[in-house]
């Protein structure tokens, strides 16, 4: 992937306000893209969106998903060439609290930036960012693969199964002839700085690290694929650039880390403890909830075969690169700076690693 692909572009961003919505920002800012971003206000206080100095820099509409005359308008505005849609209800236990919203946003949402897609002549490239948690999780110990069976158990994962099979669909029945390009991206759990979320395990590590008490885990034996955030969004760029090119690249991928970095919910904390230091700990405190998925990994065969990919981050670094931006901005220290020279290291490292 080159970045100098993406000077100019005009690439249409569902959910830039989020983490890693804001995130991505970054990075397309950096390559000189000509961004349009569409999204709920940022979901929390403080924000990563308001505090990283993309706000000003690119056409920022607020607006929700699911309105689709609201996003209709902005899509008519900003004429894309390139969609990434990743606005969405992201977290599951408050799609227990609130199914009918989840299903909203994350199908209909869908449906409306699609609507979008099939009514302006103008795009190539699109990608819809999904979840590792749309398949049917057996709790077996190898990779889920693109080939399994959809069918997430909550109504978060569930949603984002329907949110795929919406986009097949609309892929087989208006897109056919190719003229846009389709596909989806089915991530794993990112960490990195910046991450404000309630019901996340780092940003509940680094909460309490600031008050200097013990980190509750509610689900240490669970294995998740945890991915440093720029590992997924540079997958995304890759993608969306090489179907933009050859509309032969459009498919279903898993982004997610090796199996030596799906790690267990009490390694990654271990982890963090150890590279923030100060004595940090954590104990295991069962406080009660939905079903959660035990076991999930991802098999990235398919994106590593095609296009010769290869995870950058980690689960060591992809920590200790949280825990720094976390010190800087406790330190009231030049986020944009310390965001910009992550993103750098990690394009050196991805170079090394090519």
């Amino acid at each position: 992937m080159n970045l100098a692909f993406w000077k100019g572009k005009r690439t249409f961003l569902t959910g830039h306000t989020g983490f890693k919505g804001s995130w991505l920002c970054r990075v397309l800012l950096s390559a000189g893209v000509e961004l349009t971003g569409y999204s709920l206000e940022p979901p929390t206080n403080p924000n990563l969106f308001s505090i990283c100095g993309v706000d000003r820099k690119i056409t920022s509409v607020i607006g929700d998903i699911r309105d689709r005359h609201g996003l209709c308008r902005a899509f008519e505005q900003a004429k894309p060439e390139i969609v990434i849609h990743m606005a969405a209800q992201p977290l599951v236990r408050k799609s227990y609290d609130d199914p009918a919203y989840t299903y909203e946003t994350n199908v209909m949402g869908t449906v409306n930036i699609l609507e979008c897609a099939r009514l302006y002549d103008g795009v190539k490239s699109f990608l819809n960012v999904t979840t590792d948690k749309v398949y049917e999780n057996k709790e077996w110990e190898w990779g889920y693969r693109e080939t399994d069976p959809l069918d997430g158990f909550d109504p978060y994962s569930n949603s984002k199964s329907c949110s795929e099979l919406v986009t097949h669909s609309y892929k087989n029945s208006f897109f056919a002839d190719g003229r846009v390009a389709v596909s989806t991206a089915r991530a794993g759990n990112v960490i990195g700085g910046g991450d404000f979320a309630t019901d996340r395990i780092i940003p509940d590590c680094v909460r309490a690290a600031i008050k200097k008490e013990k980190i509750i885990v509610r689900n240490p034996n669970s294995t998740r694929p945890y991915e440093h955030v720029l590992d997924p969004l540079f997958a995304y760029l890759m993608i969306a650039q090489k179907q933009y090119e050859d509309g032969r690249f459009a498919g279903y991928y898993n982004v997610g880390p090796d199996d030596c970095d799906c790690v267990t919910t009490g390694t990654l904390v271990d982890l963090f403890c150890k590279a923030w230091g100060e004595g940090q700990t954590w104990e295991n405190q069962y406080i009660g909830g939905p079903h959660e998925a035990g076991f999930l990994k991802l098999d990235c065969s398919k994106l590593k075969s095609i296009f010769n990919w290869k995870p950058n981050w980690g689960i060591n670094e992809s920590i200790k690169k949280t825990v720094e931006w976390t010190r800087t901005y406790l330190q009231n220290g030049d986020i944009c700076a310390i965001m910009d020279k992550q993103i750098l290291e990690f394009m050196e490292n991805k170079l090394k690693l090519w």
